[in-house]
């Protein structure tokens, strides 16, 4: 066997109808990441070096997602089927010389591992010449079958419109999934005709011209599960639900305990370290990294956030992007951080919103503080310095700085900074009348008799 280089042709060409949305169909996130860019990336650990995706309908909203991934444009004007939109891509391809693999960009949980199986097969010694991913599902239900023999090498392949009642009792069904070396794949497509019952010039017809120039064509089986399309919006939760699964399963087999599995939410790159703790219902947005020996509580929303070893977070915390918790740090409940660096050991228990903030090692933040970071035009920092003390219901008006040691009194307003070891006390002079309210109470009182 001898590897040879690898491009893939992505067909993102169709309506997409029946997800009723505005947005393209393959840009619709599982965990966080859009459907296609979770099979984009699958293909770039194959080793997919080249990736042409086929666009049509909506072609701006895919351009601009898969722009910074450096992934070249094809455009199919009109939907004429599976075979005409993987002809699209030849412009893109002109120069390369391998093997092309044409798949899905509704098919997110293709796995690497199957890539490069479907091609290896491709490269064997035996040298077929088409390599068509294959499974078999529960429901076969409307799938493509293949007709073949136990060694894989297939006889025949239709589209369920066009099989026959024995052909559609045949439970091995045709993924989409071919691989082709480009030298062959241009000139197979160029023959594809369109006389079928749907008048569409379809892809699998390939094989069928393939074997009637004599060569083979095999099929390569894999996990049904990993050739789930997703076209509306119960099969996308459907899938969301089978990924969180996996991920679930896999934090718990890496060391981590989910009190509740079923109601942690996990995203696509989510890290969670070993002895971590996850109590129910709480949610990953993207972004979020947590080291070993950390306890996430319940209710909790992370995002872009860091948490460091023998950290506490939560219940009901949320920690949105630029969140950084250093060791041994906790926020408690309803406790919100904003591009806010909590240093090691320090403290915000309750009800306090730290943004565009920097607290230095075991500073207490206590319950009720905000640092006012907006003016309604831009953004000012807040740094607390190590060990220092804010009291309950205090604001700190930024740009401000609350040196090491500094107290910050309960109630304060703080505009200005604060020195190291320095108490600060902001509050209006306290005013007394005895009896005052006593008096004010009979008055009312006697008010209300008079009334009734």
């Amino acid at each position: 066997m001898f590897e040879q280089a690898l491009a893939a042709i992505i067909l993102a060409a169709g309506q997409g109808t029946r997800m009723k949305s505005d947005l393209h169909k393959v840009l619709h996130p599982v965990a966080g990441l859009p459907m296609l860019h979770h099979l984009l990336e699958s293909l770039s650990a194959a080793g997919a070096a080249r990736q042409v995706v086929v666009v049509g309908a909506r072609r701006e909203q895919v351009e601009a997602s898969v722009a910074p991934r450096g992934v070249a444009i094809a455009h199919q004007a009109e939907q004429l089927g599976t075979a005409h939109a993987a002809l699209q891509a030849r412009e893109a391809l002109a120069d390369f010389d391998g093997i092309a693999i044409v798949c899905f960009g509704d098919t997110p949980f293709l796995q690497p591992d199957t890539i490069r199986r479907l091609t290896d097969r491709l490269s064997a010694a035996d040298g077929p010449r088409v390599a068509v991913l294959g499974f078999t599902p529960d429901d076969a239900k409307a799938y493509g079958r293949i007709i073949a023999d136990a060694s894989g090498n297939i006889a025949k392949m239709v589209e369920f419109k066009d099989a026959s009642d024995h052909e559609r009792g045949v439970k091995l069904c045709n993924s989409g999934v071919t691989a082709v070396r480009t030298a062959d794949l241009w000139s197979l497509l160029d023959r594809v005709g369109n006389n079928n019952a749907a008048g569409e010039y379809y892809l699998p017809d390939i094989v069928m011209l393939a074997i009637q120039d004599g060569d083979r064509a095999v099929v390569v089986e894999t996990d049904p599960d990993e050739l789930i399309g997703i076209n509306s919006r119960a099969e996308l939760a459907e899938a969301e639900a089978i990924w969180q699964a996996r991920r679930r399963a896999q934090a718990m087999a890496d060391g981590a305990s989910l009190v509740a599995p079923e109601t942690v939410w996990f995203a696509h790159d989510t890290i969670v370290g070993r002895d971590v703790v996850i109590e129910p219902n709480v949610m990953f947005g993207p972004g979020v990294t947590i080291a070993d020996n950390v306890v996430i509580h319940a209710f909790s929303h992370l995002e872009g956030a860091t948490i460091a070893s023998g950290c506490s977070v939560g219940p009901f915390a949320r920690l949105r992007p630029g969140a950084q918790m250093q060791e041994g740090a906790k926020v408690g409940n309803f406790v919100e951080m904003k591009k806010a660096v909590l240093g090691p050991g320090a403290k915000a228990s309750h009800l306090t919103y730290l943004g565009d903030a920097t607290v230095g090692a075991n500073a207490n933040i206590g319950a009720g503080t905000i640092t006012c970071n907006y003016d309604g035009y831009f953004k000012y920092q807040t740094v607390i310095g190590e060990n220092a003390f804010i009291g309950s219901n205090s604001s700190l008006i930024a740009p401000v700085k609350i040196g090491r040691d500094a107290i910050v009194a309960a109630g304060s307003a703080v505009s200005r900074d604060v020195a190291d070891g320095e108490l600060r006390l902001v509050r209006a002079e306290q005013l007394v009348k005895p009896g005052w309210a006593d008096r004010f109470h009979d008055a009312m009182r006697s008010e209300a008799n008079l009334r009734a």
